[in-house]
Parts: C-alpha cells; sequence; structure tokens
C-alpha cells in the first residue's frame, strides 16, 4: 500500500467519522465500536 492510498483512505474515514457525528450523534461509531469489542473478547475466549 502507498502512501497516496493510505492517506486517502484516512481522509475517507475522517470524513466518514464527521459526518456520522454531524448526521447520527455518533451513534454509528458507538455500534461499531461496542461490535468490536465484543469481537474482542470472542477472539479472546479461543486463544
Amino acid at each position: 500500500m502507498t502512501n497516496r492510498i493510505a492517506f486517502g483512505l484516512a481522509a475517507v474515514l475522517l470524513l466518514a467519522g464527521i459526518a456520522d457525528a454531524t448526521l447520527n450523534s455518533g451513534e454509528g461509531l458507538l455500534f461499531l465500536a461496542r461490535k468490536l469489542l465484543d469481537l474482542v473478547e470472542y477472539l479472546a475466549f479461543w486463544r
């Protein structure tokens, strides 16, 4: 992955986070954070 692609992906993620924070009060990011924590807990069980 080149730096140009990485910066582009970072910009898209940042803009998506800002849009979610302004349009949905951050509910989408909170949902994804909770699901990520569930996934980490599930994977830790199988370790």
